[in-house]
């Protein structure tokens, strides 16, 4: 019996983990994966959809499933004196939660706490509204603000371009526009802590999904006031804050020293990566890092002028930080190699 129960649980918690990619085949799917009959599979089904773990639409032969939302919560909060993030968390968010793992709630209390300081401190916002969206599997929160927008405030601060250019600085990370208050840590590791975290703000969309290694930036026509976040996590993932923090320190210093640089945010559209200010635009705030990883994912080629200005130029005025590069084709790694052989010379 308690194998059979155990063998039970194991296909439901299969149904679960799987139901989203799935919600027209799970049947297929876990019939064939623990070679069973499907119509073993509906009993399952049935008993998740009976304890509202699942929900289910349409008829017989067009039946599909999702997860069942255990709970929605919602609340938007003027922005008045005293509103801080750590009493919202204390009195209401902690307790909306309900009952997680401690690494869970750490990862929820970080993120939360940073994202809805960021809105108090950075937006110019009059109001931030909270989301909660809970099911069996996972959590999504939403913490939007009514303010002047993420990339557009980057982008003034710093006298960039554009607002890409803005992402291409956050993904950086050690970026803040208000450095006596704020190391700028936030937004990097809370989008590396989540299994998914998405920035909607101003005329652009950014995505970062956990053990991917490059971010998705979308452009959209229609703007859009405001900066929304939105963070999904397991409820019972195995992560840790430590894990994530230890990623980006080297050796016997703790400290945030490394980072990996998104190097295709630096191009726009079908331009090629060919020159020094492209280069320049890339190296900035770099020497705050002692390992910089310069990501090559889904750039074709690179300029001779745009690799020596980082390669070689910077490298020889910056001989403490060590530069690697990653994801690179044959094209890339040998213009690397070329503008580096001069550096022997």
């Amino acid at each position: 019996m308690p194998k059979i129960r155990a063998r039970s649980e194991d296909i439901r918690n299969f149904i679960l983990n799987h139901i989203e990619k799935h919600p027209a085949d799970i049947s297929r799917k876990v019939a064939d994966y623990f070679g069973i009959t499907r119509q073993a599979v509906n009993k399952h089904l049935k008993k998740l959809t009976k304890e509202h773990a699942l929900a289910e639409h349409g008829n017989t032969r067009n039946k599909t499933y999702k997860l069942a939302p255990l709970f929605e919560w919602h609340k938007a909060y003027k922005i008045i004196a005293g509103l801080a993030e750590d009493r919202v968390w204390r009195d209401e968010v902690r307790s909306v939660l309900g009952n997680m793992p401690d690494n869970v709630l750490n990862i929820w209390h970080y993120g939360f706490t940073e994202m809805f300081n960021n809105a108090l401190d950075h937006a110019s916002a009059s109001e931030i509204i909270i989301q909660i969206n809970k099911t069996a599997v996972s959590t999504e929160m939403l913490v939007s603000d009514n303010g002047v927008g993420i990339f557009k405030k980057i982008q003034t601060t710093l006298n960039l371009l554009d607002e890409r250019h803005a992402l291409l600085e956050l993904s950086k990370g050690k970026l803040t526009t208000d450095p006596k208050h704020h190391s700028g840590e936030g937004i990097f590791f809370t989008s590396r802590m989540f299994d998914s975290y998405d920035i909607l703000s101003g005329g652009v969309y950014f995505s970062h999904k956990f053990g991917h290694p490059e971010d998705w930036i979308l452009e959209r026509n229609q703007f859009k006031n405001g900066t929304t976040v939105w963070m999904k996590l397991n409820n019972h993932t195995a992560r840790t804050e430590k894990k994530i923090f230890d990623q980006y320190a080297s050796g016997d210093d703790y400290g945030f020293n490394k980072t990996v640089v998104p190097v295709k945010l630096a191009q726009y559209g079908n331009d090629k990566l060919i020159s020094r200010s492209q280069a320049k635009r890339l190296l900035v705030r770099i020497e705050l890092f002692k390992i910089v990883i310069f990501d090559f994912t889904d750039v074709d080629s690179i300029g001779q002028a745009f690799a020596d200005e980082i390669f070689r130029v910077f490298a020889l005025q910056h001989p403490e930080i060590e530069l690697k590069s990653v994801n690179t084709n044959a094209a890339v790694k040998q213009m690397i190699e070329r503008v580096r052989s001069g550096m022997m010379k």
